[in-house]
């Protein structure tokens, strides 16, 4: 069974609480669409650095959940962050990874390994402190709460179908580093709660 990504990221927005979100590219459009007001930074045109983007911020926001939204062929692209990630061991560090078995923004190839790859196993051996593999939307919403305050670096692992858009531009059309200047700024100015 797979889920589609758009009501993965639905239950997410519902959880997340007061937490940073780090969609990739297959992520970042119904992200923008469903949890428009949220802190968040798209990782978008640098394929892989998602969750080492989040491990940056969870690093410098310790006290602030950091939710990463990767996806499959994206991780492949910089398989070493798995154990940066688990080397640094942020406490407050969860890594969802979206898995189709393809790179979805640049024509649905399918990836290395296909579906046979075990991210999850992968991110125990690398030394996240736990992962997990999720393929029901309604075992998500259930363990939600509990993953979300899970101490990290910890994995889900979720099997989803391909995002209904592609993105090919930045929130709201910005340019990447403008997002996270602005990002900065919301965080230095606001208050975990």
């Amino acid at each position: 069974m797979v889920m589609k990504p758009e009501d993965v990221i639905r239950a997410l927005a519902e959880h997340r609480g007061d937490a940073v979100v780090v969609p990739t590219m297959t992520t970042a459009p119904a992200w923008r669409d469903i949890a428009a007001d949220d802190f968040s930074v798209a990782c978008v045109g640098f394929m892989g650095g998602a969750s080492s983007l989040g491990l940056g911020i969870a690093l410098a926001q310790p006290e602030r959940r950091v939710i990463v939204l990767d996806g499959d062929g994206s991780l492949l692209m910089q398989l070493g962050s798995l154990a940066t990630v688990a080397g640094a061991e942020p406490r407050n560090f969860t890594h969802f990874l979206f898995k189709n078995g393809v790179y979805h923004t640049s024509g649905s190839q399918q990836i290395p390994g296909g579906a046979r790859v075990d991210f999850a196993g992968m991110a125990r051996a690398a030394g996240y402190r736990n992962a997990h593999v999720i393929d029901d939307l309604e075992d998500l919403r259930i363990r939600l709460p509990e993953l979300l305050a899970e101490e990290g670096p910890v994995l889900v692992e979720l099997r989803t179908s391909e995002a209904e858009k592609t993105p090919m531009t930045a929130r709201g059309g910005q340019p990447f580093d403008r997002q996270v200047v602005q990002l900065r700024e919301r965080l230095l100015a606001a208050e975990p709660a």
